[in-house]
């Protein structure tokens, strides 16, 4: 099973993510309104909230069990218990765990989301990963491990297109076919007082 949307996941109609990875997505995008590109913009942001949440589930998902396999090899002392605050810590482990992006948004379908990494190894539940033997454990390693692959590809990939529409943006503010000003006034103000 792969990212939703891919051959191995249903389809489900017309889906963002479809249209924002589509080829012709970011053609003729200097000739779109300023609007436009940031509705483009927006969309590819809020997918990439979404492919960073299920991400970040599946890594969750991989520390638990290559957790379970370093206790097994007696590289982790303890239970799997008492170690799972650890194990879980939200601490950057290198570039390979994240890519710099700072998240505006926040995800969606955050649900939908969670019933389909736990689909990815429904056999092997989470919640007692010692009754599972080490081939189970080493099938779903390998699992989410060509998931997180395919799930990081796609927001590398959604990273091309942000970029290739703030830098558009940017590019009329530069040279001025957008004016900060109107920008400014209509930002939301602050109550006085």
């Amino acid at each position: 099973m792969s990212v939703e949307g891919t051959a191995d996941a249903p389809r489900q109609g017309n889906r963002r993510i479809d249209r924002v990875l589509a080829e012709g997505y970011l053609e003729g995008l200097s000739q779109l309104s300023l609007d436009d590109v940031r509705t483009r913009r927006a969309e590819a942001e809020q997918e990439e909230a979404d492919l960073s949440y299920i991400r970040r589930m599946i890594q969750g998902r991989l520390d638990i069990l290559r957790a379970e396999m370093n206790r097994r090899d007696g590289a982790l002392t303890g239970s799997l218990v008492e170690g799972l605050s650890t194990i879980l810590a939200d601490e950057p482990r290198g570039a390979a765990r994240g890519m710099g992006r700072h998240i505006t948004v926040e995800p969606s379908r955050i649900d939908s989301h969670r019933r389909y990494v736990e689909a990815l190894v429904a056999d092997v539940d989470l919640s007692d990963v010692s009754a599972r033997s080490t081939d189970e454990l080493a099938h779903a390693l390998r699992t989410l491990s060509e998931e997180e692959r395919a799930v990081s590809a796609k927001r590398r990939a959604l990273h091309d297109v942000l970029d290739a529409c703030s830098a558009e943006i940017t590019r009329r503010y530069r040279e001025g076919e957008a004016d900060v000003g109107a920008l400014l006034a209509s930002q939301p103000q602050p109550p006085a007082g």
